[in-house]
């Protein structure tokens, strides 16, 4: 999404390399940045769920005059390090883990937060507390750049409302599950996911690539020769479980690799079904073969 719209702007996207672990190459970062560089934009956890050195990318961007851009996981920072530590300048990312359910696609919500002095280019609204004129609690629009009714073409985004049902699940999400409640479900996330990776590599031909880097939630699988994700995927559906995303049209070389993702809602019975059924699967066609 990012590529398509810059292509009409005359900007260039520049995707750095990963190294051993899944992470990005800061020696890869540091050689791309220079004085033409707008920003740097790193996702922690990344596409692979893992953990990214944010601190290092940040101080590389600022040094070139860029800005640093991060989209999170909201629920990986019930235990990871805010981005305002970190000193970025802009923080994004989907809230759809926030209580939301899934929906056929939607509609959901994502979130978008920066420094005080970027503000009055921020795509949304501010509301502001202030008092009428009996002195009541009330609350009004400060600041509405995006507003097509009047900013029209000059608007920076089209924001539907109905986001806003979605904002105001995941603030209820939120406020029930309270500091320690975020942190417990992240917990869990950690611990679900690292299990389902030890599960996963005790499957014969099965291995768990990136093992050595921490990761929240989801992981990269690659499968044996005999079988393709595809292939998985497609019986483990007519079991009711949906199959990892296979990875090699986005990376080639990631070939026959799928993305697997495990969140506090799946029991450890969930995990194990899973895993028995993607055993079977590979066991079935090193037979036939």
């Amino acid at each position: 999404m990012i590529q398509t719209y810059a292509d009409s702007t005359g900007y260039v996207v520049v995707e750095t390399p990963r190294n051993s672990g899944g992470a990005s190459d800061l020696s890869a970062y540091k050689s791309v940045i220079n004085s033409k560089t707008a920003c740097v934009l790193v996702q922690h956890p990344n596409f692979f769920g893992s953990l990214e050195d944010v601190g290092a990318i940040t101080e590389a961007a600022h040094a070139a005059g860029a800005l640093s851009i991060v989209s999170v996981d909201p629920i990986s920072l019930g235990l990871l390090k805010p981005p305002g530590e970190y000193d970025v300048d802009i923080v994004v990312g989907e809230g759809q883990s926030l209580g939301s359910p899934m929906g056929f696609g939607g509609p959901l919500l994502g979130f978008f937060a920066c420094k005080k002095k970027y503000v009055r280019s921020f795509p949304g609204r501010i509301v502001g507390a202030t008092q009428d004129s009996e002195g009541r609690r009330g609350y009004t629009m400060t600041l509405r750049t995006r507003e097509q009714d009047i900013r029209r073409e000059k608007a920076t985004s089209n924001i539907c409302t109905n986001q806003s049902l979605l904002a105001l699940a995941a603030t209820i999400y939120l406020c029930e599950m309270g500091k320690s409640g975020l942190r417990d479900v992240a917990n869990l996330c950690v611990q679900k996911s690292n299990y389902a990776k030890k599960r996963f590599s005790e499957i014969p031909g099965v291995e768990v690539l990136f093992a050595q880097s921490k990761t929240f939630k989801e992981f990269v699988v690659q499968l044996p020769a005999t079988v393709s994700v595809e292939d998985v995927n497609k019986n483990l559906l007519g079991e009711k479980i949906i199959g990892g995303l296979a990875l090699e049209s986005y990376y080639p070389e990631l070939a026959n690799s799928m993305l697997v993702c495990v969140t506090e809602t799946k029991s450890k019975a969930d995990i194990d079904r899973y895993v028995a059924a993607v055993g079977g699967i590979i066991s079935g066609r090193s037979e036939n073969r």
